[in-house]
């Protein structure tokens, strides 16, 4: 089933808190809405799920419009962030609890269950309370309720924020695996960058109640639309940029007032305003000996940090600061205070507004 949103808008008051969203999701997709505390994407959800009605716009379920539709007419399921479970109902009845409240027969809902419990692994502990599982299992309890009842539409508001790191990291796999396997059509909403670009497909970067970008994972990092989104979604250097000029039908422009800088081809020389240059610290290149990249520059070493499989290297260009990311055996021999070479390939570097 797919989904689109045209002109989506919702008002608290003087509160515009989504304004004006128009984006589609394909049938099948696993598809994220992205973004810090308070940017409006849990309130995105609701509307599509219809707990809250929209104040502007239409919401669209395979081509049928459900703006004014209650929420139990959509044919959707979401899982919540506690996982909502019912403390004195087993996993099977809590499973169960969707259907029976749908008045399906007893048989087929023994036979749901059980397939909606073995689509989560959970077949052996249908008869245990929510109090005598991992946080893991219970989340797989919400996930199986959700699923037992068909929806059309999946929907996940911030479903792993409640677990340590090392089950968050496991729980993504397992989600993102199942909706594969079935083939659903989900919308997660989080604020966590390591856990959108693991599971989803395609994600929209929010904030203030709009949507800045819309692109798979690798577009939104290395192409991002603007600043905010640049900084939000990894780590970045950022450069004042002025005086783009074009040299031989190749962009150069000059870097944080001092450094002449070539440029992607893809910056554009006439666009007025204040502008930056953004490099990740993973695209740099630091080195004692030739780094063979178009830019590139004297540099003297501020420090170098451990990270485990990759160090962090601080450096200076005269008064500028910029960091290193690289693998842990390119940074041996590094020391604070060692003069060498840092730079970076012009595709590498991404020109944005600086507003």
């Amino acid at each position: 089933m797919s989904l689109e949103l045209v002109g989506v808008a919702k008002s608290f008051g003087t509160v515009r808190a989504v304004d004006g969203v128009s984006l589609r999701v394909a049938s099948g997709e696993f598809f994220t809405l992205l973004g810090p505390s308070g940017c409006g994407k849990t309130t995105l959800l609701r509307l599509i799920a219809g707990i809250h009605p929209a104040t502007e716009g239409r919401v669209l379920l395979n081509g049928r419009d459900i703006t004014h539709a209650p929420m139990h007419t959509r044919n959707l399921a979401m899982v919540f962030q506690n996982y909502a479970l019912f403390p004195h109902l087993n996993v099977f009845d809590n499973v169960a609890f969707g259907l029976r409240s749908r008045r399906v027969p007893r048989d087929e809902i023994r036979t749901r269950v059980r397939e909606a419990l073995a689509l989560v692994k959970l077949e052996a502990l249908a008869e245990r309370l929510p109090a005598q599982l991992s946080g893991g299992q219970q989340q797989r309890v919400a996930v199986a309720r959700a699923l037992v009842v068909r929806p059309d539409l999946l929907l996940f508001d911030e479903p792993l924020s409640n677990l340590d790191a090392r089950l968050r990291d496991e729980m993504r796999f397992e989600i993102r695996d199942l909706q594969r396997r079935i083939g659903i059509t989900t919308v997660l909403v989080t604020h966590d960058i390591e856990e959108a670009f693991t599971m989803s497909d395609r994600m929209a970067v929010m904030q203030g109640g709009k949507i800045l970008q819309i692109g798979r994972a690798d577009e939104i990092y290395r192409s991002p639309a603007n600043r905010f989104v640049a900084n939000f979604v990894g780590p970045i250097n950022e450069l004042a940029l002025s005086g783009v000029e074009t040299v031989g039908g190749r962009r150069r422009g000059k870097a944080a007032g001092e450094l002449s800088v070539w440029l992607s081809d893809a910056a554009d020389a006439s666009r007025p305003g204040e502008r930056s240059l953004i490099l990740r610290p993973e695209s740099l290149r630091v080195s004692a000996g030739d780094i063979g990249t178009e830019n590139r520059f004297p540099a003297e070493i501020e420090d170098v940090i451990y990270l485990g499989a990759s160090s962090e290297c601080r450096v200076k260009i005269g008064a500028l600061r910029l960091f290193a990311i690289m693998p842990t055996p390119l940074t041996a021999g590094l020391n604070s205070g060692q003069r060498v070479n840092v730079g970076w390939d012009a595709r590498d570097g991404v020109v944005v507004d600086a507003g």
